[in-house]
């Protein structure tokens, strides 16, 4: 199949921008431009079952979107727009200036869409793209009601553009609970091309709205690039391709078919000038194993300065064109590590490359200093590391947080 080069914009592209490209699904206020990045290859998985368990927690039926085979997209629409949330995410973006050769930082508003797809016996669990809430400051859900309440990052899988957030359940009120619906899946592999589909989301976050088309192609690989030059291009594979209208906020969002059941989670829009209707969406069977596990994972605050654990490293990222040209892994390649620090006694050596913290992708610096905000000192984890002198297999260290306080 022939790849297709696109540019992709993040979720937070200004409201009202003409871009080229596959562009996520995401919306923003703010003065300052979206920063630009891309998402990564689709994990193939197969034989998901509907039936959503969480930690041993069934779904209670009479809090499911109802199982039938709907006549109209009106009736689609009505039973499944309780199980779909607005996801509004405050962020702080870093923007350099070549020009003076200095950087500043801004506050940016972005919003998205999600999916309530499950509950434990503490939380509440949507799922959503990564890209929507990346480098959240602050998260937010607001559901059918129009009631907003504070989310919490649960688990995010950067390499497929997936993430789920919780909200605590004894922070709903019981009005809102009467409301809400969970999300039925359905199986994704089964649709045909032609099959009419729904699409929900927070469309340039002006609130929940409904578009309707088909599926118009299944299996779809594109290549999308970073920006409009086509750099550092990243392979999405096995994508569903419609023609319903997805829009900036729709990511997260639920692609549906005529049984009210989730079959994609939209992600992505073609944009460029003289293209129409070519939307794309993770087909639900390649993304619930991943968000299976990331519903499993220990929900993490923000936590206070003081309190934040440290490696004790310094490194730079390896960019996809070393990855292509050297063969390296892309990660974090380690400059220097600090004499008797934690990255020391873990084994970590300069030269290295990071590639996972605590099971999650990393390919910057800046995603591993994020990371670090919600792991506190003491904490014991597992890096992924690969190491020249083993031709870069991957091995796994654990290492123990410092107190950084202590270094001080």
């Amino acid at each position: 199949m022939k790849k297709k080069l696109f540019a992709v914009l993040a979720a937070t592209a200004v409201i009202g921008g003409s871009v080229a490209a596959v562009t996520f699904g995401g919306s923003t206020s703010g003065n300052a431009p979206a920063e630009e990045e891309t998402s990564s290859i689709i994990r193939t998985v197969s034989d998901v079952s509907s039936d959503l368990t969480v930690e041993g927690e069934a779904v209670d039926a009479e809090n499911t979107v109802p199982d039938f085979s709907y006549n109209n997209v009106a009736d689609v629409a009505e039973a499944v727009m309780p199980s779909i949330v607005a996801i509004t995410n405050k962020s702080v973006q870093e923007v350099n200036d070549y020009f003076f050769r200095r950087s500043f930082q801004y506050e940016a508003t972005s919003a998205g869409s999600g999916i309530i797809v499950g509950s434990n016996d503490t939380e509440l669990l949507i799922c959503t793209n990564n890209h929507v809430v990346e480098d959240a400051n602050e998260l937010s859900v607001t559901f059918i009601d129009e009631q907003s309440y504070t989310a919490y990052v649960k688990g995010t899988d950067p390499d497929n553009d997936l993430a789920v957030v919780s909200v605590n359940l004894e922070d709903i009120s019981d009005d809102t609970m009467d409301q809400i619906r969970i999300a039925r899946t359905g199986n994704s592999d089964d649709m045909r091309v032609g099959e009419q589909v729904v699409a929900i989301g927070n469309a340039l976050g002006y609130g929940q709205s409904v578009t309707t088309g088909i599926i118009s192609a299944k299996d779809r690989t594109i290549e999308a690039a970073s920006d409009s030059y086509g750099s550092n291009a990243t392979t999405y594979e096995n994508l569903i391709q419609t023609d319903a209208a997805i829009n900036f906020g729709n990511s997260g969002g639920a692609l549906l078919n005529m049984n009210g059941e989730v079959i994609g989670i939209n992600s992505a829009k073609a944009s460029q000038s003289g293209v129409e209707g070519m939307g794309y969406a993770i087909p639900i069977a390649k993304a619930m194993p991943i968000l299976e596990d990331l519903m499993s994972r220990q929900t993490r605050v923000r936590l206070e300065e003081d309190e934040i654990g440290y490696i004790g490293i310094n490194g730079q990222s390896v960019s996809r064109d070393a990855t292509m040209l050297y063969g390296i892994p892309e990660g974090i390649y380690v400059t220097y590590v600090e004499e008797d620090s934690p990255a020391m006694e873990a084994g970590l050596k300069e030269g290295d490359i990071i590639t996972a913290f605590d099971g999650e992708s990393i390919t910057s610096m800046r995603d591993l200093q994020y990371m670090l905000q919600y792991y506190a000192a003491g904490e014991t984890i597992d890096m992924t590391v690969c190491s020249s002198s083993e031709n870069y297999e991957e091995s796994t260290l654990t290492i123990t947080l410092g107190d950084r306080s202590a270094i001080q």
